[in-house]
């Protein structure tokens, strides 16, 4: 009879038992495998249908603060909304994808991009006068020149001493541009905004002086009925500063995508930062000055002259010094009297636009746009003497600008992503 040792028998099942350990192991390693795939799988689909979600929006000319849903054509197990907001001059778009419990959320600041051919340098209303250039004035790119067209001119023994009027193509001006309706409501609602601020989204800046708020929270606030000085404060993201008077920005702050509104917005030499200033009244920017992109200066005339209870200004003006760089747009919205030589918006020797100068009114130019300007008219003050519509060692090169370059929201613009917000 054949004998087995105790020994043999225990290597054998030692041997099994580490087998089947390798084969467990194995078929752990081949679903963890799978799973780790099919959840790769479906994170990168969830980031793929987030950004199909950017992309809708930016096709659809509808815009609504409403969530709309996207039909992906797919299980019900997926799911894409995509939300339309506003942050000041430009629009937010959020979108959201969902499949199964993987999620993904983005959300873009939204403006409006040129057509990389044939980009407009200039657009000046056709009030019945000629454009008229003088001393080192250049305009590089399409314009859109009153009827009248565009001639030399004389200030006080300066003539013109380009080559060419136009360094472009030259055309008749037509229906001025708009800016998108839902943006001018959005600024128009911002006359009530001190009296609708829920006191649980309120900051408190005297007791932290750095705050950080995400796009994909609430706004917060800092609110009131008096004059504001910003000095020694960090903010970030989605915040507002709102006063009933003024707001005076000092350079020791750092201010990153936030808005301020307030009737008077004085920005003291030597700021830099990224940011929105809204006003009704005055917008005064000092010297050596830098607002990164996207930026923006709008001052809305039309509502202090739609509330019969506010004090008008006399002139109210945007004043940008010189050697200040601003990058994105400056803005002024209002009805003035049609022969009314005062201006509007101010752009010293030595100051710098890249991107747009959106004037509604009377515009003198004395810096540089590397961009384009929409104007209703430009003035130029010399020897004590008042011009209209001449523009006085002015530059306007709509080259030096980038092709990528998205900014001011127009009705039935094509539109694009300014940048990502977080």
């Amino acid at each position: 009879m054949l004998k087995i040792r105790a020994g043999a028998i225990q290597m054998a099942i030692f041997i099994s038992v580490i087998v089947a350990l390798l084969l467990f192991t194995f078929i752990v390693l081949i679903h963890t495998h799978k799973k780790f795939g099919a959840d790769s799988h479906f994170n990168l689909e969830t980031i793929k249908n987030a950004d199909k979600g950017i992309a809708f929006a930016l096709s659809n000319k509808t815009v609504t603060r409403d969530t709309v849903f996207v039909d992906l054509k797919d299980q019900d197990f997926k799911s894409l909304k995509v939300c339309h907001n506003f942050w000041g001059v430009f629009e937010t778009v959020s979108s959201t994808a969902t499949i199964k419990s993987k999620r993904f959320a983005k959300i873009a600041l939204i403006g409006t991009k040129q057509s990389e051919s044939d980009r407009t340098a200039l657009y000046v209303k056709d009030n019945k006068k000629p454009l008229v250039l003088v001393g080192n004035t250049r305009i590089q790119g399409v314009a859109f020149l009153p009827k009248r067209g565009v001639k030399t001119g004389n200030i006080s023994g300066q003539s013109y001493y380009g080559e060419r009027l136009i360094y472009g193509s030259a055309k008749a001006s037509n229906s001025f541009p708009l800016l998108s309706s839902e943006i001018l409501q959005n600024l128009n609602a911002f006359k009530t905004l001190l009296n609708t601020i829920a006191s649980d989204k309120i900051l408190n800046l005297n007791k932290k002086r750095k705050h950080q708020n995400s796009f994909f929270e609430p706004t917060k606030y800092f609110v009131s009925n008096t004059d504001i000085e910003l000095s020694n404060l960090q903010l970030v993201g989605n915040i507002m500063i709102v006063s009933n008077t003024k707001i005076i920005l000092n350079p020791s702050s750092n201010l990153k995508d936030v808005i301020l509104i307030a009737p008077e917005i004085e920005i003291m030499s030597n700021v830099s930062g990224t940011f929105q200033a809204i006003a009704t009244k005055e917008i005064n920017v000092g010297k050596n000055c830098r607002l990164n992109y996207p930026s923006a200066l709008v001052l809305d005339y039309n509502i202090v002259s739609k509330n019969p209870s506010a004090v008008k200004k006399e002139n109210p003006v945007v004043y940008i010094k010189e050697k200040t760089e601003i990058n994105g747009a400056v803005v002024f919205l209002g009805n003035i009297k049609l022969n009314d030589t005062k201006t509007q918006v101010i752009l010293e020797e030595g100051a710098i636009i890249r991107g747009e100068i959106y004037c509604a009114q009377n515009l003198e130019l004395k810096g540089q746009v590397y961009g384009t300007v929409f104007t209703s008219n430009f003035i130029a003050n010399q020897s004590g003497s008042i011009y209209q519509n001449h523009i006085y060692n002015g530059i306007i090169i709509i080259d030096q600008l980038p092709e990528e370059y998205a900014g001011l929201n127009f009705e039935d613009g094509k539109k694009g992503v300014l940048k990502w917000l977080y």
